[in-house]
């Protein structure tokens, strides 16, 4: 009822909205550079989802390397970020 009075006599604001939501995942772990997919369901390159654990894998010379598995994302993340090492060269927009 305050918010329809409120409404009614204009003093009603309602609350401000985030320009964009805030990531789902982390970006950057002990001073690593993780490396984000939005193709991935897990939401990092070189993670997946193998029944309750997370897998880390890579390719090297045409070949799947397996990482280790993991508890969580983020973990794995951080692994596949190792492997690879801090570089992520830029993507370039078409």
């Amino acid at each position: 009822a305050a918010v329809a009075w409120a409404r009614a006599v204009g003093e009603y604001q309602p609350p401000a909205q985030p320009a964009q939501p805030p990531p789902t995942g982390a970006t950057e772990v002990d001073g690593l550079r993780l490396h984000l997919s939005s193709i991935s369901s897990t939401g990092y390159k070189g993670v997946f989802k193998i029944g309750s654990r997370f897998k880390a894998q890579n390719r090297v010379d045409g070949r799947q390397v397996t990482i280790g598995y993991f508890d969580t994302a983020v973990e794995a993340a951080v692994a596949y970020a190792r492997a690879v090492g801090e570089y992520q060269p830029p993507t370039v927009a078409a």
